[in-house]
Formats: C-alpha cells, structure tokens, sequence
C-alpha cells in the first residue's frame, strides 16, 4: 500500500472488484470459485502483497484449516522430524501448523489448547504425553503422536518403545558388554524403553548379564542424565556400557563421563534414543534408537484428517517400529 499500512481484505476485495466473502473463499481453496476470479484474487493478493491473518479467514469461512500441535519441551529435539511428517501429510489439504509448548506459558496459568480454541483449530495434535489439565472439548478432534499415555476419544501413532529398549540391549550384549547401565526419567516413553531394555537383557544368552538402573523424577533433561550416569557409576563402577531414556539424557551422561576422564567408547560406551538431530553431527555421533518421528508425525497427520472427516471414529492405537543408528560412541567392551 502507497500510505505504508498493511493490505487488508478489503484492499484484495476492491483490487480485484469482488466481495470480502470470495476473497476468503479463494484463501481457503474453496473449489466454488470461478478460475477468472480466483486469477482476478491471487493477483491483487500478489500486487498488494497481502498477508491474509488465519484468524479472520476462519471467521469469514466455515473452516479455519488449522491444526493445533502441542509439544512437551521446545528443548527436546525429537519432535523436528515429528513436525515434518505432519506437514506432508497435512499440507495437500491447505492444512496449518500451529505449535505451542505446554511449559511455555506456565507462568501465566494459560494452557495452549484455549489459545488454539480462540482460533477455531479443526484439530490438535498432542506430541507427547498429555496431561490432564488440558481440558480438550469432547467435539474436538485429536490425535497424540509420540506418547503413550492415552486420553478419552483420541487416536494414537507412537514409536513401540519396550522393542526399542530391547534393541539397545541386543546392540550391547552382541558387542560382548554384560555390565549393563540404565538412566531414565519418570515419563511414560522412559519406562516402556527401561522395560524393553531389562527384558532384553534377561533373556539374552550372554552369561552374567546384569542392568543397574537410576531413574531420576521429573523431565529426562541433560541435566538429569548428568546426573542420574554420576549416581550409576558411584553405585555401579564396573558398568561398560550405558543406555539413556532419550538423547538428551545421553548428552548430560557424555558430559559426566567426559568430566571424569573416561572415554567413549573405550572406557564407556553410550547409546541414546530417539536419533535426534544433535546425534547424528560429526562431532557427538551418538549411537541412538531412532523412533522415526517422520512416520509418527506423518501416521499422526492421516489419522487426524480421518478423524476431521468423520468425529465418529473409533479410537485407534499404531506403533511404529523403531531401528537402531549405530554410530561413534558405542563399540565392543
């Protein structure tokens, strides 16, 4: 605009010579649009350089086309991938991502599902563990990708943590490793791969296998790996060989065990879980489970678009299989 201010709605609407409400059927890909009209909209959209505002497309349409994520922790990079499968499954739909994390706005008493409610979201996604607080309306449709903790009405796609944690095992025992290390947190996924990991070891044929466990209460943060890995090793000095509930504990454990000048992986070695980002640069190459977020996010996306088209739909439960990553810090004892 010459006067410097934003374009509006009105400004695309009087460009192109149609109604407000056509705009915004244009916007939102409506298939009742005339091409000469949509063509007449997108250029007077392009000319004005218009930013249309989510919020006031919903509101002049029957639809907002925007799905609602909730991540645990911004911190945690596991859900980089996650997000990307949403998109390819979502964006053939003209459907949006909005991501909020439940610990972001605690000090302010607000959750995120009322801000996605505010925004008329057709749908939330719920990447992780849902908490109970969250007062998701009963119409609304939703979906928890990554966790294993189940809520009323909602489908899941998760990563079969117990085979993960068994793939850990396997990895350390076939490189001749039998005094075995576990650190967790008290989340659902830490549980289920601790599970997986002490069964694992049980049942393998390798004589006098052995797993010391420390789980600490609370999030499985690098801090809480450094910590709960220097509480192993005070307890457990002969352990060789160490698995952590997720990749960011693995990086406070490297950092322990770096502190104490033990190498990885001549001394120690160091398996995490989820094939993060972080694991897999040159200069951490963290041996890692990866949970193949992509799959989750993209299985998570499908299922959240069957359930917009029809909110009858049975709860459902899928696992993804996950595959170990063999990298630098992991070799034989």
């Amino acid at each position: 605009m010459g006067d410097g201010k934003p374009a509006t709605i009105y400004d695309v609407a009087a460009r192109a010579g149609v109604s407000k409400s056509l705009v915004s059927l244009v916007l939102q890909r409506s298939p009742r649009v005339s091409d000469q009209r949509r063509a007449a909209v997108l250029t007077a959209i392009q000319e004005l350089d218009y930013r249309p505002s989510t919020a006031a497309v919903s509101l002049a349409g029957t639809r907002s086309r925007t799905v609602g994520v909730v991540l645990d922790d911004f911190r945690n990079q596991w859900f980089v991938d996650l997000l990307t499968g949403l998109r390819e499954a979502l964006q053939d739909q003209g459907h949006r991502l909005v991501v909020a994390d439940r610990f972001l706005n605690t000090g302010l008493d607000a959750s995120p599902v009322e801000g996605f409610l505010s925004m008329r979201v057709e749908g939330i996604v719920i990447a992780g563990e849902p908490d109970t607080d969250l007062a998701i309306p009963a119409s609304m449709p939703v979906v928890i990708a990554g966790g294993r903790v189940s809520i009323p009405r909602a489908d899941t796609v998760a990563n079969d943590d117990r085979a993960g944690g068994g793939m850990a095992a396997e990895h350390l025992l076939a490189l001749g490793h039998t005094r075995l290390g576990f650190v967790g947190a008290s989340s659902a996924a830490s549980k289920e791969r601790r599970a997986g990991f002490e069964d694992a070891a049980a049942g393998a044929p390798t004589a006098g296998a052995s797993v010391a466990v420390v789980v600490l209460p609370g999030e499985p943060t690098e801090e809480a790996g450094s910590r709960a890995l220097g509480t192993l090793l005070d307890e457990h000095p002969g352990v060789t060989a160490v698995f952590a509930a997720n990749d960011v504990m693995a990086l406070g454990a490297l950092s322990e065990l770096a502190e104490r000048g033990l190498r990885v992986p001549e001394d120690v070695s160091v398996i995490g879980y989820d094939d993060t980002p972080v694991a897999a640069t040159r200069y951490v190459s963290l041996t890692s489970i990866d949970d193949r977020s992509v799959e989750i996010g993209r299985g998570a996306g499908e299922r959240l678009l069957a359930r917009i088209a029809d909110p009858g739909l049975a709860a459902t439960e899928s696992l993804v299989e996950p595959r170990l990553v063999a990298r630098r810090t992991t070799a034989p004892r």
